[in-house]
């Protein structure tokens, strides 16, 4: 099957629906975009802005506001926060398309399975951004290890890993194929749910704050502790580059996020305003993570 004749929509124009939805664009994909409100409104008269290495360009994007249970396409991507997963996979619950593919956090898939069945195949997106006065700045990871991650639950190869493997490559995008889907969830919620200590009771921490040694050792300690828990729970700490964090020293850890809070678009992803809307997101997923490490002990 050609990659290309495949029907395609993004469940969510935020950040990463946004992004993936222009990257399959460009690439002359078929691919739709769900949108809402104010988002669908600007879509709808300028098509999806975005910021291109300094120049603000825009593409046109086919959106719908609405899923027709009979509106059948190939892959339907989720691409939600952690806290709204459920909500989502409701709404599009008795569609017939047969591939849903979630992109966000979790710890876990029971909850979705019991919603849309074994049509689920997780997954995690490789990009990250921000919408700012509705031009999307966003990027995809170069590498492998940046990439988009998704498998089946069970890790078997399937024709539909591979397809999506295949609409992937032709959008020049970066994946790996997990054999253990939900073991990669863990550890990247382990390393996401950090995040908790860049929130304020009404927002985030200043920059200065976030890269303090007093923000920046709690960062580390829990990275540190939460991956251990991981490991004690019987669970593969997964990628590599996930696992070698945590067996780095504290200091190294410091040292490494004053870094990355030394880029603007590291800044914005993890002090911005796409960062202060996932509070929910990350406090729901700490509070998960641990729950979950404590019953497998």
């Amino acid at each position: 099957m050609n990659a290309k004749r495949n029907r395609l929509l993004i469940f969510g124009a935020g950040v990463i629906g946004s992004v993936y939805a222009l990257r399959f664009a460009q690439y002359g994909l078929d691919v739709t975009l769900l949108a809402r409100g104010k988002r669908l409104e600007a879509l709808n008269k300028n098509g999806l802005k975005y910021n291109d290495n300094g120049t603000i360009r825009k593409i046109p994007i086919r959106t719908i506001e609405k899923l027709e249970n009979d509106d059948i396409y190939d892959f339907v991507f989720v691409p939600v926060r952690y806290d709204q997963a459920e909500s989502a996979l409701t709404a599009i619950k008795n569609n017939r398309s047969e591939t849903i593919v979630t992109l966000t956090n979790t710890v876990g898939y029971d909850a979705w399975l019991d919603i849309v069945g074994d049509r689920l195949l997780p997954g995690f997106p490789g990009a990250g951004g921000d919408i700012k006065d509705d031009v999307l700045y966003a990027r995809f990871g170069s590498e492998k290890h940046q990439g988009t991650f998704f498998g089946e639950i069970n890790g078997r190869t399937t024709e539909r890993v591979k397809e999506l493997a295949r609409i992937l490559e032709t959008a020049d995008l970066p994946y790996e194929i997990q054999d253990n889907i939900q073991a990669f969830h863990v550890s990247h919620a382990a390393i996401a749910a950090v995040n908790k200590h860049f929130y304020t009771n009404d927002g985030m921490t200043d920059l200065e704050t976030a890269r303090s040694e007093n923000t920046l050792s709690k960062v580390a300690a829990d990275i540190k502790q939460n991956l251990r828990l991981v490991e004690q729970a019987g669970i593969p700490v997964i990628p590599s580059e996930t696992k070698s964090m945590g067996e780095l020293p504290e200091q190294d850890i410091v040292t490494k996020y004053r870094q990355m809070l030394s880029d603007s678009f590291i800044i914005d992803v993890k002090l911005g305003k796409h960062a202060v809307n996932q509070k929910a997101e990350i406090l729901l997923l700490d509070k998960m993570l641990h729950q979950k490490l404590t019953a497998r002990r």
